[in-house]
């Protein structure tokens, strides 16, 4: 059985989905593919195209009403501190400048590894480490996503 889902809804907590789609930061922002479940379905996106998923997104099928839950699935990334926040600044603007996805916060930056941005970071005197976390970029100033 494939599932199209058609419509994207605002992120609800209490709402109670019927499936969770687990998908990383890259595929999030893919507005139109199938996706093959460990149960032997199927789910197939056609969402607008531009449609940046978050973390929590409710996903509606235009057939039979059911809901799905998008997840940020943990994948490799670098994280990025700083002992300043001005530290964390300067290498927030640096890593912009390469047009790469990033997450960032108050207390650090967050991207995809990448050898060479990482030894920038810790030439700015950035501590670098790396991990499997959810990773949650910056969709840009005219990006598709929820007020909060």
């Amino acid at each position: 059985m494939i599932l199209t889902l058609t419509e994207r809804l605002p992120p609800s907590p209490d709402t109670m989905a019927d499936l969770t789609l687990s998908l990383s930061a890259e595929e999030r922002t893919r507005s139109r593919r199938r996706y093959d479940l460990p149960d032997g379905h199927s789910l197939s996106l056609h969402l607008p195209r531009g449609t940046v998923l978050q973390d929590g997104d409710l996903l509606r099928s235009q057939a039979d009403g059911r809901l799905v839950r998008v997840t940020a699935k943990p994948e490799p990334v670098l994280t990025a501190t700083a002992e300043t926040q001005l530290a964390l600044l300067r290498a927030a603007y640096h890593v912009g400048n390469r047009h790469v996805p990033l997450e960032i916060t108050t207390s650090y930056l967050r991207l995809s590894p990448d050898s060479v941005l990482q030894q920038m970071l810790e030439q700015l005197g950035l501590e670098v480490t790396e991990s499997v976390l959810p990773f949650h970029p910056e969709s840009g100033a005219y990006g598709n996503h929820h007020a909060g």
